[in-house]
């Protein structure tokens, strides 16, 4: 399960060697490009997961939830929401349900 995410609103950023690391001469540059998603908001996430404003911010108060404090303001990695989704995730106890009688 994946939040639509605009991917025009992904950054990047270039990261090179500093040249007086090097001594000023003439050394070669190499470029590493790191993208990342775009941090949602608390209103954002609620309406993902389908639930009140007052529920995401009461895990974010107990720590039940991964999230970035960015200031004053609260922000989530959709990656890292995803992930914990799917550590949340409770299967069916087969064993326990054919005790009773049923598949």
């Amino acid at each position: 399960m994946r939040l639509p995410v605009d991917e025009g609103a992904a950054w990047s950023s270039t990261k090179g060697p500093r040249e007086s690391e090097h001594g000023g001469g003439s050394c070669r540059k190499s470029s590493a490009v790191t993208t990342r998603t775009e941090l949602i908001g608390v209103e954002a996430l609620a309406t993902w997961l389908g639930v009140e404003i007052v529920f995401v911010r009461r895990l974010v108060a107990e720590r039940r939830i991964p999230f970035l404090k960015i200031g004053k303001f609260v922000r989530f990695d959709p990656d890292e929401i995803a992930a914990w989704l799917d550590a949340q995730r409770v299967g069916a106890d087969k064993e326990r349900t054919a005790r009773r009688g049923r598949l």
